[in-house]
């Protein structure tokens, strides 16, 4: 990974304490009610919450394609961060090619960071590409917008989820 490669960052702060956010990003049930873009709902959620474990999930937009993500886990470091690969994959959990772009990075280093602060907690991603060839951290970086509203989209979901349990 080149130190000046570009990274995309999002941060939000929720009203719930660090404990209530760390768990909505680290147990099965939670994550299957809040986690994705806006409109498309998991119907498939398997975690396997540990060091070199997985998170396979499957999404069904509203036009009815189905896609496939996982995520493997690099580092846990309760209740401060989590590290993983992030990449989209099929229904057995092989790595694919994004869905609708076939030049974005196979892999996203990403980094999940929650900093409590007076009973509030601050969640900042961070992803960087992975092993990828220029054209694809190009297109990561040119991508920029669209996850800005995908991950905007996310945590209004979390919030509404927090604001709920």
């Amino acid at each position: 990974m080149n130190k000046d490669q570009f990274e995309f960052i999002i941060s939000r702060t929720f009203d719930a304490p660090r404990e209530k956010v760390w768990k909505a990003w680290t147990q099965e049930e939670q994550l299957k009610k809040w986690f994705g873009p806006k409109g498309c709902p998991i119907f498939h959620n398997r975690l396997d919450f540990r060091v070199g474990g997985i998170y396979h999930y499957g999404m069904k937009p509203a036009n009815g394609d189905e896609f496939w993500g996982r995520w493997v886990f690099l580092e846990i470091s309760e209740p401060e961060r989590l590290t993983f690969i992030a990449m989209f994959s099929d229904e057995e959990g092989n790595i694919t090619r994004h869905p609708w772009n076939e030049n974005w990075p196979l892999k996203m280093y990403s980094t999940v960071t929650f900093e409590e602060d007076n009973g509030k907690t601050k969640v900042t991603v961070n992803w960087k590409a992975h092993e990828a060839t220029d054209l694809e951290i190009k297109e990561f970086e040119d991508g920029a917008p669209s996850m800005q509203q995908g991950w905007s989209g996310t945590f209004e979901q979390l919030e509404t989820y927090l604001a709920e349990v």
